[in-house]
């Protein structure tokens, strides 16, 4: 038996036949619970996994793979009528770069998000209508450009954050002079990491 420590992409760990503890009833909860969840464990504690998991179960573009990766799983037997039902499209914060002064910092959050809507474009060329406008040094522009092209067509968007508190976190524990005033001006006011998550939001 092959235990998966560190593995955090589900379609290896099924495929590889690495051992795993079969939570996938829980989606048919999840999908009751509301429209944006956050789900707040220790570090280890699978949460990567968990978003990878629904990555792959709501992805248009794994349909055909839903056998092979959740036949054996409790959700495969009982899936919900979402199933591959969504474009899906996620942001890792664990690659955003947390050195340098505010306007570093906000520059790489621009260019992570940029880049992930980006490889959206790519992966679903075929099924968007319009094209995606990509605003360089403007990340939520282009996220207004992706939602603009996502509504048009019959199927909607899940958005999957992970680490969405890593590089936050990061810049706060900065052995440096101003590392509070700089955690401040990311999430306070109208810093870009709340503008962020209020354009998610709405």
């Amino acid at each position: 038996m092959k235990f998966p420590y560190g593995l955090s992409d589900f379609g290896t760990l099924i495929r590889d036949g690495y051992w795993y503890q079969d939570r996938s009833d829980r989606i048919a909860l999840l999908e009751t619970t509301g429209r944006q969840l956050i789900f707040l464990r220790p570090r280890r504690f699978g949460k990567s996994l968990l978003l990878s998991l629904l990555e792959h179960y709501y992805d248009l573009n794994r349909v055909d793979d839903f056998a092979a990766l959740f036949d054996g799983l409790a959700v495969g037997r009982n899936p919900t009528p979402l199933r591959n039902q969504f474009y899906v499209m996620k942001w890792d914060f664990s690659l955003v770069q947390a050195q340098g002064e505010v306007a570093d910092i906000e520059a790489a959050l621009h260019q992570h998000i940029n880049d992930r809507i980006a490889k959206f474009q790519r992966a679903y060329a075929d099924r968007l209508p319009t094209p995606i406008a990509i605003h360089p040094d403007n990340a939520l522009s282009s996220w207004e450009s992706a939602l603009m092209a996502v509504s048009q067509t019959p199927h909607r968007l899940y958005l999957l954050i992970d680490e969405y508190d890593n590089f936050a976190n990061e810049v706060l524990m900065a052995d440096r002079t101003g590392s509070q005033d700089r955690y401040e001006a990311l999430l306070y006011g109208e810093g870009l990491l709340k503008t962020v998550f209020k354009a998610v939001k709405a």
